[in-house]
């Protein structure tokens, strides 16, 4: 397990056996994450595809009651990852970290409570898997605008493809509170 900026964010080195088969790696074991921080039930598994490189995807995260835990990981392709920090009494309110994730380097993001997420492809046909603590609630639902300045989130590659929901997610003001 490798700190990051955020005490409470974990990149978690996945071991992975080989041999003439194949390889195989556990991505989620209930007692490995609780050393890292996981101190919630699995409540839903989610699978995504992102075609194009350059494409982005973010800065997603649910709000209260359902503010949940993630742990990401990239099973194919790589991304550069990004957290941002939501937390309304944290003194790293609104500050972000990257991390590259690939189907090469073994590494899953544990991103706990209070941290949006989303990531930017850098090669084409990435696909992710998300273990998440909530399931998805359409009320609680929200995001950051990936491109708000005053976030200042410095993506690698030119903007490519975005949802218009993440597009048009207005940026951050005063009555922004966090979660």
């Amino acid at each position: 397990m490798i700190e990051s900026k955020f005490e409470e964010v974990k990149i978690i080195e996945r071991s992975v056996f080989s041999d003439l088969r194949g390889e195989f790696s556990r991505i989620f074991c209930a007692d490995s994450m609780l050393g890292a921080g996981w101190n919630k039930s699995l409540s839903q598994v989610n699978f995504s595809s992102t075609l194009n490189v350059a494409s982005i995807r973010g800065m997603h995260f649910q709000c209260m009651p359902n503010t949940e835990m993630k742990l990401v990981c990239c099973v194919r392709g790589r991304i550069f990852d990004v957290v941002v920090d939501i937390r309304k009494n944290s003194k790293t309110f609104l500050q972000w970290e990257s991390y590259e994730l690939s189907q090469n380097n073994k590494k899953s993001l544990l991103i706990p409570e209070g941290f949006a997420h989303g990531f930017q492809a850098l090669e084409n046909d990435v696909e992710m898997i998300y273990f998440n603590s909530e399931k998805y609630c359409e009320n609680t639902d929200n995001g950051l605008n990936p491109l708000d300045p005053k976030i200042g989130i410095m993506w690698p590659l030119p903007i490519g493809k975005m949802s218009e929901k993440d597009r048009l997610r207005p940026y951050v003001d005063a009555n922004f509170k966090g979660i």
